[in-house]
C-alpha cells in the first residue's frame, strides 16, 4: 500500500483490534497502542494472557470480539500471524497491519486474495504521525 492508501485507512478506520497487546506500560505494543487510543481510535485488546489493557477488556481471540473491527494490528512474531490472518479473513476485516519486524508473506498473500489490505513491517504510530496527525 502506498502513502495515500495508508492515509485513507488511518482517516477512515475507527476500531483497531490489537493482537498481542500487553498490559505492561514498558512493552512496545502498549506505547504504540496508547498513542493510537489518544488519537481517538477505539482499541480492542486481543491477548489471552491479560484481562484488560488501556482500560479496555481483552479478548482471547479475534473471533471473541463482539463488535466490528476495521483494522487488525498484529504485535506477534511472524510465525503466529497466519492464524491471526485466517481469523481476520473469517471476520471480514478490511485491513491487517503487521508491526515493524513482523513479516509473513504467505499470510499477507492469503489476506490480499480475500480482499483485505495488508501493511507489513511498518509501525502504525509512525505512519499516523507522518500522514494523519
Amino acid at each position: 500500500m502506498d502513502d495515500n492508501e495508508i492515509e485513507k485507512l488511518l482517516r477512515t478506520a475507527k476500531t483497531i483490534a490489537v493482537v498481542g497487546l500487553s498490559d505492561s506500560p514498558w512493552r512496545l505494543s502498549f506505547g504504540v497502542t496508547q498513542y493510537m487510543q489518544s488519537q481517538g481510535y477505539r482499541i480492542i485488546p486481543v491477548n489471552p494472557n491479560v484481562s484488560e489493557s488501556l482500560g479496555e477488556r481483552a479478548y482471547n481471540r479475534l473471533e471473541d470480539v463482539p463488535e466490528k473491527i476495521d483494522v487488525v494490528n498484529i504485535f506477534r512474531r511472524a510465525e503466529f500471524t497466519g492464524e491471526v490472518v485466517d481469523s481476520a479473513i473469517k471476520l471480514g476485516v478490511r485491513w491487517i497491519w503487521m508491526q515493524e519486524g513482523v513479516v509473513n508473506r504467505e499470510a499477507a498473500a492469503r489476506a490480499e486474495a480475500a480482499g483485505i489490505g495488508v501493511i507489513m513491517n511498518r509501525c502504525i504510530l509512525k505512519y499516523h504521525r507522518r500522514l494523519a496527525a
